[in-house]
């Protein structure tokens, strides 16, 4: 593999902030603190700048992530109830 290749491969990868698997960004769930008016919200469709995390959409992943707050470290903030409450939707059943 080239140098470009390799590139072009991990141009679409992202860590999960729980479990440090490497996933594609249409894998996992995208959290971001907006720049502006300092919300955080699940923001999968990436209209919203700021700091963000990314999480798989496997039950584990998500429930460890809010015990542990790894989100909330990841963002230097604190998960409003409103957030955890849809990340619990997203779990698959």
């Amino acid at each position: 593999m080239h140098n470009e290749d390799i590139k072009q491969d991990k141009k679409f990868l992202r860590q999960c902030a729980c479990c440090k698997k490497y996933k594609n960004k249409s894998d996992l769930i995208r959290i971001t603190k907006d720049y502006k008016t300092g919300e955080t919200v699940i923001n999968n469709e990436n209209e919203i700048n700021g700091r963000s995390v990314y999480i798989c959409k496997e039950a584990d992943c998500i429930s460890t992530a809010i015990k542990k707050k790894k989100i909330e470290y990841a963002l230097k903030t604190v998960l409003s109830e409103n957030v955890k409450k849809k990340l619990a939707t997203v779990l698959p059943k």
